[in-house]
């Protein structure tokens, strides 16, 4: 086998090792942590979206870009999200949170303690700039005036091509597969980050909570439409951020994106967002419950 092949071949054998540890990290994970979201079927999903996007410019490539994305891009996309870190919770009765880029700077930490255990005989600094910045491209941070997550490397024009792919594709379900796969994601984001109702919801105690405990009944219920309202803001957010943050792809490619890729990413479709989801303050709590319609994800 020449030399070159040879090259090739060993990084494809340590990348496929580094892609099962970060797999077996991230399902104990996922039972450490109870998580919900940030699942197997997660991953599944963005990479099933990241394939759609480069897929639509990859005629627009050139071969470095094309050569850089099919060594790194599902590397990445099963990585991004391998180890979450939740902060500390004070109260019993509140949803729990990660703080911006802790969940990421871990997430780095170990596959680069797996690249470095695995790959040390393949040349792959000039890969580790691309990782690096891919994982941090998935960081979102908290825009007031929109109410709603964004993005902030988005915003870099010289942002890796695979960094873009990964950011797009991750917060990609309403534009990339419409409102249904939209507000399943909200569900399950909900149940992840607030553990103290699952309890509820799987005893059913839940639907007598009004009666039995309403101080609780009202906490829930405003967690929920807060929840409500953070979807319709963001589903306005993705919108209003899309062409700025596809405008450094490849210009033959912009309008293959718009239409094919990302065809539910329309002024329609938020509306139809706003229209469904409950927002106003005499919602009830069973009404909530109804809408998103929790126990399919725990049975």
């Amino acid at each position: 086998m020449p030399q070159s092949d040879l090259s090739s071949q060993t990084f494809i054998d340590c990348i496929n090792k580094v892609k099962a540890l970060s797999l077996q990290e991230f399902d104990r994970q996922i039972q450490a942590h109870q998580l919900y979201y940030h699942t197997r079927d997660h991953i599944a999903q963005v990479q099933r979206r990241s394939q759609l996007i480069y897929e639509a410019i990859r005629s627009d490539l050139g071969a470095d870009a094309i050569d850089q994305i099919e060594r790194l891009l599902d590397l990445c996309v099963i990585a991004h999200d391998m180890v979450q870190v939740f902060e500390v919770q004070l109260q019993p009765h509140m949803a729990r949170y990660r703080a911006m880029g802790m969940s990421e700077a871990a997430t780095l930490e170990r596959l680069f303690d797996y690249l470095d255990l695995h790959c040390s005989t393949v040349s792959i600094e000039g890969d580790r700039f691309i990782i690096r910045s891919a994982i941090n491209a998935t960081i979102c941070n908290f825009d007031v005036r929109e109410q709603s997550i964004y993005q902030p490397a988005l915003n870099q024009p010289d942002l890796p091509i695979v960094a873009r792919i990964l950011a797009l594709a991750d917060l990609g379900a309403l534009g990339i597969d419409g409102i249904a796969m939209y507000n399943q994601e909200g569900s399950l984001l909900f149940l992840e980050e607030n553990l103290d109702v699952v309890p509820l919801l799987q005893s059913g105690a839940i639907v007598d909570l009004e009666a039995t405990d309403p101080a609780l009944a009202e906490n829930i219920r405003q967690r929920l439409l807060r929840r409500c309202r953070f979807q319709v803001n963001l589903a306005k957010s993705r919108l209003a951020r899309f062409e700025q943050e596809i405008e450094a792809f490849p210009k033959d490619a912009i309008d293959k994106l718009r239409r094919e890729v990302f065809q539910y990413l329309t002024a329609e479709t938020i509306q139809e967002v706003e229209a469904t989801t409950p927002t106003s303050d005499r919602t009830s709590l069973k009404e909530l419950l109804e809408f998103f319609d929790f126990e399919q994800y725990l049975r």
